[in-house]
């Protein structure tokens, strides 16, 4: 039985209490207009700078999606689901593609000329001072885009699944980026349509992990 295709989106907060992580998913297609909203929402996302520094390839071919399974522990999951979102980070992000960067947000009155022209410097310079901490940042970067994401897809009546085992070399060779150093891969998310219910499993009170001010502190809500 195919899904049925949620017409009205659930609202931000409705869509974060709702989301669960699926592991089992229908076949069903997800429609080219769908995924390209899908793509459109996900790199909405804010980055450091707005270097954009994910880099996000999407597995739908059968053949690719069997060696990108085999990557991750044979889950079935990216077998299961119609497309896998691999969001890879790049850590030179922000070098060849500055200028580019800068006049986008010239041309959209997003940065005035002063703003532009301090960003130019200030962007390497950053960068630079980060060291091997470069690729931290843009993990992190990919992450939020990849967030961004999972509450689009379930506000949109599909579901995900969050996916952090994996051999990252192999998923690189999957994905065509075994001999790019400046590639890391940030997190692997199937989506498509949920083939089974999942039910919330609680968190920790509040105090547990949540502080005011400073760790020790709990906050009480």
């Amino acid at each position: 039985m195919s899904p049925i295709t949620q017409t009205k989106p659930l609202d931000v907060p409705s869509a974060i209490v709702q989301r669960r992580s699926i592991k089992t998913f229908l076949s069903d297609p997800i429609s080219p207009e769908l995924l390209k909203q899908l793509v459109d929402l996900t790199i909405a996302a804010p980055s450091s700078f707005n270097v954009q520094p994910w880099r996000i390839v999407l597995v739908q071919d059968e053949k690719q999606k069997a060696a990108l399974a085999a990557a991750s522990w044979n889950q079935k999951q990216i077998i299961e689901a119609p497309v896998t979102f691999v969001f890879a980070a790049d850590i030179s992000a922000g070098d060849s593609d500055l200028s580019a960067i800068l006049e986008q947000a010239s041309q959209n009155g997003a940065w005035n000329e002063g703003t532009v022209n301090y960003f130019r410097n200030a962007i390497p310079q950053f960068q630079e001072s980060l060291g091997e901490k470069r690729r931290e940042y843009a993990v992190k970067d990919a992450i939020i885009a990849a967030t961004h994401l999972v509450l689009a897809a379930e506000s949109l009546g599909l579901s995900t699944c969050f996916m952090n085992g994996w051999i990252e070399e192999q998923v690189k060779a999957v994905i065509g980026a075994d001999n790019n150093s400046d590639i890391a891969i940030a997190v692997l998310v199937p989506v498509g349509y949920a083939a089974e219910p999942r039910l919330n499993p609680g968190r920790l009170p509040l105090s547990y992990n949540v502080s005011v001010n400073k760790i020790d502190n709990p906050y009480q809500g």
